[in-house]
């Protein structure tokens, strides 16, 4: 999509100026050229296009199974769609926890095949190196501590993370350690909210939450979740602005109905 020379595009450089003002971050997930296009209209200020895809798009378990290109797919469909805000990207699990070149590769694919603005990895002290690596090339890298759900086979649940102080202590470190690397932002996931408001604090880059509390720089939610879509995962720090679910149901089935007794199409819905 060609962008509108009247529009101001957000950049990462848009988002360390929000902080700095105290201005919250508003981020959301999609995955196509629809919604992306709505919610870029409405303002949103990040996209990310999340592997959370393999869970909400293709059904699976973990975010585990989605591919490189499965990523670029729903990358490039995105960002066709958006004409001013920041389109995050995720690295695939398998893309980049291999060595830096290979997460640069991942890194630069995704770049060039898809138009993204940035690339998001996660992890901390592990993944140091590569985000340096992809950073000194001028590839944006926003990082993500906390549950990582590219980890869930080792951490064995969902739970809250960081609760006890080695771990916390850890994950402070952490970010520290990825905003010297070059991350220009580090999304925070499922977290003590005192934690968070400490690390958020403590760096010069924007913090993004989930589960994370308020005190984050910014929000992020999967768009599935607060739009209602999938109404069986209600975790605690989810907010659902609508009940998409039991709206689609609705009119799906009134569509049926109108073609069963034959209402549709009427004269006026023909050539």
């Amino acid at each position: 999509m060609s962008v509108n020379k009247e529009v101001k595009r957000i950049t990462t450089n848009t988002l360390q100026k929000m902080k700095a003002a105290g201005e919250k971050i508003s981020m959301i997930t999609a995955y196509d050229f629809s919604f992306a296009k709505i919610f870029d209209a409405a303002g949103i200020d990040i996209i990310l296009v999340g592997d959370s895809a393999s869970n909400v798009m293709a059904g699976h378990e973990t975010t585990l199974p989605i591919t490189l290109d499965q990523m670029i797919y729903h990358a490039s469909s995105v960002v066709r769609g958006v004409e001013r805000c920041l389109v995050v990207v995720d690295l695939p699990f398998g893309s980049y926890q291999g060595n830096s070149k290979e997460a640069l590769s991942s890194a630069i694919r995704i770049m060039k095949e898809t138009g993204g603005h940035s690339i998001k990895m996660e992890g901390g002290s592990e993944v140091a190196d590569s985000i340096k690596r992809i950073v000194d090339t001028g590839i944006p890298v926003m990082g993500h501590l906390g549950l990582t759900p590219q980890s869930i086979y080792k951490f064995g649940t969902y739970a809250v993370r960081a609760k006890e102080e080695t771990e916390a202590d850890k994950l402070k470190t952490d970010a520290l350690l990825l905003q010297q690397s070059g991350c220009f932002g580090i999304v925070l996931e499922k977290i003590p909210a005192t934690l968070a408001a400490e690390v958020s604090s403590s760096l010069q880059i924007p913090t993004i939450g989930i589960g994370a509390g308020g005190n984050c720089d910014g929000q992020v939610l999967v768009m599935h979740d607060m739009l209602g879509i999938n109404t069986e995962f209600k975790p605690r720090f989810l907010r659902q602005y609508l009940n998409l679910n039991d709206q689609i149901s609705g009119a799906v089935q009134h569509y049926i109905k109108d073609i069963k007794c034959g209402d549709f199409p009427n004269t006026n819905e023909q050539y």
